[in-house]
């Protein structure tokens, strides 16, 4: 599988990489590679140019301030897996970035070339949508934000606009009493998520749940956000019980994918499954 012949150019500043970005309409931006590049050899695209942003020095690291955590966009896997800080902060995110791939693309592929590429199986998606982040974007016409609830707009389509480029993810550090966790039925050749679930719960001083959260990868065209179960969730006990009612009077997966390994069905009803179980994970590490 050989890709199409493009041009190359590396800029060493995000302002470099927006003005080749507006040059070359149809380039496409290089992080990682670990997304692009297979469709690329497929032909599945075949970018005039590509603008490797892997050494902008500015892009990467991770750091912690005014309780939140900003995590650069060419951060690898590895990097955000493996963080001290990532996991006191946003131990979700840590936990979702450990189980993309294997060692080789942990080692390459980064946060900024996942959430942009937005493939629905991925696993980041649904975690930073669970966890509220922010992401920060720069173009033309200069820097925004964007929610992660509006971020992911469509199967492997975002509300980036034409030059614009993901430089950072903001994150607000998790507080008080709280618990995550991403659990993932994946699929046994490729370990991309037919469902992964990222569940967020946080209890107050007399152990009722005060927060939730509860969003999907893998189960339709972009990561789902299940809001009416984590509503119901809000003031319970968050007993097995009222856990599994949640879940099943709540979750709708609209439009749910399928595909000759699985169903849309089915995967709607593993989404049910893997729901309860990482919310009542969530819970018991929020109990400590």
């Amino acid at each position: 599988m050989i890709p199409a012949k493009f041009e190359y150019h590396r800029p060493v500043t995000v302002s470099e990489a927006v003005q080749l970005l507006q040059s070359n309409p149809d380039a496409k931006v290089l992080a990682g590679g670990h997304s692009l590049l297979p469709v690329m050899k497929m032909r599945l695209a075949a970018p005039d140019a590509l603008i490797d942003i892997g050494r902008i020095a500015g892009l990467k690291g991770i750091s912690r301030s005014n309780g939140s955590l900003r995590i650069g966009a060419t951060t690898t896997y590895h990097e955000i897996a493996n963080s001290d800080a990532v996991k006191a902060a946003a131990p979700l995110l840590a936990e979702a970035a450990g189980q993309i791939g294997d060692r080789q693309v942990r080692y390459r592929g980064t946060i900024g070339g996942n959430l942009s590429h937005s493939d629905p199986a991925s696993d980041l998606p649904g975690a930073v949508l669970a966890l509220n982040a922010t992401l920060h974007v720069t173009g033309p016409n200069g820097s925004r934000t964007i929610s992660a609830s509006d971020f992911f707009v469509d199967l492997m389509t975002t509300a980036l606009d034409p030059g614009e480029i993901l430089t950072a993810v903001e994150i607000p550090a998790t507080s008080g009493q709280s618990g995550s966790a991403y659990l993932k039925y994946e699929h046994p050749a490729s370990g991309y998520a037919l469902c992964g679930a990222a569940a967020v719960v946080g209890l107050d001083s007399s152990g009722t749940c005060a927060t939730a959260r509860l969003c999907f990868n893998g189960v339709n065209a972009h990561a789902l956000d299940a809001a009416f179960v984590a509503a119901a969730l809000v003031g319970s006990d968050l007993s097995d019980g009222v856990i599994d009612a949640a879940v099943d009077d709540h979750l709708s997966v609209p439009d749910p994918m399928g595909d000759m390994f699985a169903s849309g069905e089915y995967r709607a009803q593993v989404a049910n499954v893997y729901g309860k179980k990482a919310l009542k994970a969530a819970r018991d590490r929020a109990r400590g």
